[in-house]
């Protein structure tokens, strides 16, 4: 007689449900990706609703006794699968609960097939010496007994059929070329042969995704692509076929050209992948995956994306560990096709162009974070950082929903935005461990340093980042600074030719060759790069807030403000209130420390009702100060650092200058000194919202000794302006520096070096507009030594 069937085990919690029987944890019909050991894990939790289950327990249900491997990561990596899956938040659980150093706890209501719910109870509290096990109203114990049984089977069944495939594998694979974790790949365009548009580019994206989180895997860059294809006689924004990237391959001396399609089958789709070596055309591995309706067609493609990846080399460890779903990051085709949209257009034409296709795949997908998280990169890089801070956070409170690479990229850049170099740099630090080829963590280590003042550390981070990645343009940048900074405009100079020789160019670059130009007092150069970005959104306000800065530096004054009008006028067209107000604001201190007071404060009007963003309030509250409104500076000072508790160069180098600034107004130069020691280790940094360095410290301090009347010791302090001219390039200090030293050389007695200095500072300003007080002074105070 036959025996009876069983009935099918499942659990539900949430909108999930674990079906033991055929290995399938499912949302709302949809089947989710899962391994094996965490499937067996989360049904161990579901067994146990309400009831912490021990670290022990899990090693024993996953390993047994006998077996020897890394229990504890084992443990972290199926618990983080498992959170994956569920989207659950280790910070504010849903489901899954930590038990610091001791285990898990299931904490959702649990509903068998054929049972009431089970809901958890709670456990009182109790001495941690003692366990108590308190147990809920149970799932049936032949069922659970059924349900271990089935999912044992189903283990052995999976064991089985992977010990079949790996056999298989290795034939195949022992006769097939692999790839190395040298090797370059292209990828190419999706071929869509669908009647649906929804398919192209998103696909593309979405395998990008997925590929994107393999440390093996070293994909070709989409602006490495695009310049190729430029040398190729095509556009870069050309198709990428199969045709198309066999050429790509050789010329960018890649190893294997990886394509994909999808077709329909009736109601079905049927996705395929395959990758083919570049020289010979052999088929390196292929994959062909088929999905039941339109809403499986991403489960499926990861599917398919994690296979391949394990044909091409990768080992089976590195693919567990970095193999988050790409419906983990999203499930929506039409936002992936915004994203993809949004990086095109970048591409071609800079940041603001795809803005308004990110805000789409936002509106598709409030959950996408990477959406935000490019949006939050867009701004910062269109001089924003109050946007830039919006979207970060909230990439960041999404970051469980991504692959580890992309959670990396998130953190650094949410620490960046709220100004957090030390969390910044532990992440970044840890994203070199694990993606050593990536060139990302090196440059923004580089960029640490440098606001930090640590240029050989900056210099050494920025060449490697040069090295791994040669097609970035900010890297060519990022070094030049890092030698205009140590006073080598030689070798800057070298790096920015070599970008333009690699057609390389860009806002950044552009930047970098207007301050070599100054430094070498060619006008003409500096004319060339402000007429460079006449008309370019976003890139013609920081040319003519830099020329502001030089007419103001020889003391053309009514020039410079000119410029500045002209620079927060563009940056208003362009949509950059923050860079329009912090163009104002510059100015402002330009004119508080001319001794233009009136203007001063009009202009600290004009910015905060601009945009009263973070780095305006900070200049503002510095002149503030400098022009003796000490209260209110004071206040924004408080407010700053109320607003921005871990903003590290907020509390180690501006609000000391602010507080410094403030003391000298009171005629308190012992307390000026006092605060000032705080930002002496990073004095010679530089302010990323300025691109130099404003060697503010030195310059407040040397103040502070006039005050003193130690003329020996203020001449030194304000001799530091002078000897980093790469750094300070045309700011404010630097061309008052000379002025400071002739005053130090005269309270010191050295009036042979006062003279000079004071003949060559009038000589610098020698058609500066008449009424400056501080040039009316300094020619009296000049008549004074004859």
């Amino acid at each position: 007689m036959a025996s009876p069937a069983l009935p099918s085990p499942v659990l539900r919690f949430g909108p999930f449900e674990l079906d033991a029987v055929n290995g399938e944890l499912r949302k709302a019909g949809t089947i989710l990706k899962l391994h094996p050991q965490p499937q067996r894990l989360l049904l161990l939790l579901l067994e146990k609703p309400g009831q912490l289950v021990t670290r022990e327990e899990i090693q024993h249900c996953l390993w047994g006794s006998n077996t020897f491997v890394d229990f504890e990561g084992g443990i972290n990596f199926c618990v983080k699968q498992i959170r994956v899956a569920l989207a659950d938040n280790v910070e504010k659980p849903r489901y899954i609960e930590t038990v610091p150093r001791r285990g898990y706890r299931f904490i959702a209501p649990v509903i068998s097939a054929d049972s009431k719910p089970v809901a958890p109870r709670e456990v009182p509290e109790v001495d941690s010496s003692h366990e108590i096990h308190i147990v809920p109203p149970p799932v049936p114990t032949r069922r659970l007994a059924r349900l271990r049984d089935h999912m044992a089977i189903a283990a052995l069944a999976t064991a089985a059929a992977l010990t079949i495939l790996s056999a298989a594998a290795f034939w195949h694979f022992s006769h097939t070329p692999k790839l190395s974790e040298k090797d370059t790949v292209v990828l190419a365009d999706f071929r869509n042969d669908t009647s649906d548009p929804v398919f192209d580019d998103s696909l593309r994206e979405a395998l990008a995704t997925e590929l994107g989180q393999s440390p093996f895997l070293n994909v070709l860059s989409d602006r490495k692509t695009g310049e190729t294809l430029r040398l190729m006689g095509r556009s870069s924004n050309e198709r990428v076929t199969v045709n198309v990237g066999q050429e790509l391959c050789v010329r960018t001396g890649s190893k294997a050209l990886l394509s994909g399609s999808i077709s329909s089958l009736g109601s079905h789709y049927l996705v395929d992948l395959s990758a083919i070596a570049c020289g010979s055309g052999d088929t390196l591995a292929k994959e062909a995956v088929e999905a039941t309706r339109k809403e499986d067609v991403l489960h499926s493609l990861s599917r398919a994306a994690t296979q391949l990846r394990t044909k091409l080399g990768e080992s089976l460890p590195s693919v567990q560990k970095f193999d988050v779903p790409i419906e983990a990051t999203t499930t929506s085709l039409e936002a992936l096709q915004n994203l993809s949209r949004a990086s095109k257009l970048t591409f071609e034409r800079g940041d603001a162009p795809g803005i308004p296709f990110l805000k789409r795949a936002i509106e598709l997908d409030p959950k996408f974070a990477m959406a935000y998280a490019t949006l939050a990169r867009h701004y910062n890089n269109l001089n924003q950082p109050s946007l830039s801070l919006v979207f970060a956070a909230k990439a960041y409170e999404l970051r469980d929903h991504v692959t580890e690479r992309e959670k990396l990229n998130i953190s650094a850049a949410y620490f960046r935005s709220t100004g957090d170099l030390e969390k910044m740099a532990q992440v970044l630090e840890q994203w070199k461990a694990e993606y050593p080829r990536d060139a990302g963590p090196h440059g923004s280590l580089g960029a640490n340093a440098s606001l930090l003042g640590q240029h050989d550390k900056a210099l050494a981070e920025d060449v490697e980042a040069l090295r791994l990645k040669p097609d970035i343009v900010g890297n060519y940048a990022n070094l030049s600074v890092a030698y205009r900074a140590l006073n080598h405009p030689e070798q800057a100079q070298a790096v920015l030719q070599q970008a333009l020789d690699r057609k390389l160019d860009g806002g950044d670059i552009r930047d970098e060759l207007y301050f070599l130009a100054f430094l070498k007092r060619d006008s003409l150069q500096m004319a060339e790069q402000v007429a460079w970005g006449m008309g370019k959104p976003n890139q013609e306000a920081p040319l003519l807030s830099y020329q502001a800065d030089t007419e103001a530096y020889f003391g053309h004054l009514e020039r410079a403000r000119e410029f500045s009008r002209r620079a927060a006028a563009a940056a208003v067209r362009s949509e950059s209130q923050e860079q329009a107000a912090l163009c104002q604001v510059l100015a402002a201190l330009r004119e508080a420390e001319f001794g233009q007071a009136a203007e001063a404060r009009r202009g600290i009007a004009i910015a905060l009702s601009l945009a009263a963003g973070r780095d305006v309030k900070v200049l503002a509250a510095l002149t503030l100060a400098r022009v003796g409104e000490t209260a209110r500076a004071q206040s924004l000072a408080a407010k700053l650092l109320q607003e921005n508790p871990s903003n590290t160069l907020l509390k180690i180098y501006w609000l000391p200058i602010v507080r410094a600034a403030v003391a000298l107004k009171g005629n308190d130069a012992s307390q000026a000194l006092k605060e000032l020691q705080v930002a002496a280790p990073y004095e010679l940094g530089r302010s990323s919202s300025l691109d130099r360095g404003t060697l503010y410290p030195a310059y407040l301090r040397g103040q502070a000794y006039l005050l003193m009347h130690n003329g020996a010791a203020a001449a030194l302090e304000f001799q530091k302006a002078l000897d980093h001219r790469g750094l300070v390039v045309n700011l404010v200090t630097g061309c008052l520096a000379q002025l400071q030293i002739a005053r130090a050389s005269a309270l010191a007695g050295d009036l042979a070096r006062a003279r000079a200095a004071y003949s060559d500072f009038l000589s610098l300003w020698n058609s500066a507009d008449p009424g400056i007080p501080i040039l009316q002074q300094a020619r009296t105070e000049y008549a004074r030594l004859q």
